[in-house]
């Protein structure tokens, strides 16, 4: 194995013809190693040496080497490179310069220009950097399935970044796709997302028709969100997680055990699931007011 090869391995497996010009291989060498089947052209400019194994991170790296010059992984792409989601997402998503062209029904590209700022560089391959790579990546999970966007926001804002970096990010980037409904995430986020999350689950109420609910009822010293108190059922609404400090949440367990200890059946819902799953959270309520 020489250079070249090496090079490739270290990039799984995939080198382009201006990375091996540059490191020294000529055109015709180029071409001798794929005529005698050492290299295996994947696309125009773009080889693996004979024997590679065609990962997800290679067809990563084949997808934006493809889109040229300025070209970087982004949305879900980026977000699973940088293990911000579990699973690669089904087609690659690339950013390319807002002055080039580029069309492969295999690669959602998008074009415009990204600031220097919101550019990384992971494992050797341009990416969106981790707070433009979240808020893109939210918008086109919530686009997917309303819920999941939001979700992975507030997982993101628990573990990788911080509610700054992505408002900054998002000032920085104005006018691009699913900008609107970013900032409409964001302002979620900021509040915390309870109290929309409680007007969710009451027009959820009223669309299905169940009655017999009041808001903020009193109870045991504490006020419950939402309660059927003939039934003695609580309704508990839960806003964004990273907004749950350890102190909230040791309040909230010793709420919880003081009123089922004095008789009600405890119901939580999350932001995201009332989002996500309405037909469940219904069924759920509906079936506790039958017991």
């Amino acid at each position: 194995m020489d250079e070249l090869d090496r090079f490739a391995g270290r990039h799984d497996g995939v080198i382009s013809r201006a990375q091996a010009l540059a490191l020294g291989l000529s055109s015709t060498a180029l071409e001798r190693r794929v005529s005698a089947g050492r290299w295996t052209r994947m696309a125009s400019g773009i080889y693996m040496p004979a024997g590679q194994p065609v990962t997800q991170q290679a067809m990563v790296r084949i997808a934006v080497l493809r889109c040229g010059r300025g070209a970087l992984a982004s949305g879900p792409t980026a977000a699973w490179w940088l293990g911000l989601l579990e699973r690669p997402p089904a087609h690659s998503w690339v950013t390319i310069p807002r002055a080039r062209r580029y069309l492969d029904r295999s690669v959602t590209v998008r074009r415009r220009d990204v600031p220097a700022v919101d550019v990384a560089v992971a494992r050797d391959l341009r990416v969106t950097g981790l707070a433009l790579t979240v808020l893109e990546t939210a918008v086109i999970l919530e686009e997917a399935r309303p819920g999941d966007g939001t979700q992975f926001l507030d997982r993101a804002l628990q573990t990788r970044t911080s509610l700054d970096r992505l408002q900054s990010a998002h000032a920085r980037n104005p006018g691009r796709v699913g900008s609107p409904r970013a900032a409409a995430m964001l302002v979620h986020a900021a509040t915390g997302g309870e109290s929309e999350a409680e007007r969710i689950f009451l027009r959820l109420l009223r669309t299905f028709r169940i009655t017999g609910w009041e808001c903020a009822v009193r109870s045991c010293g504490y006020v419950i969100d939402v309660a059927f108190v003939d039934r003695r059922v609580a309704i508990e609404i839960d806003g964004w997680a990273y907004h749950r400090t350890a102190e909230r949440m040791a309040h909230d367990a010793v709420r919880q055990n003081a009123l089922v200890n004095d008789g009600w059946t405890i119901l939580r819902f999350t932001y995201h699931r009332l989002i996500r799953e309405p037909d469940a959270v219904i069924a759920e309520v509906r079936r506790a007011l039958r017991r």
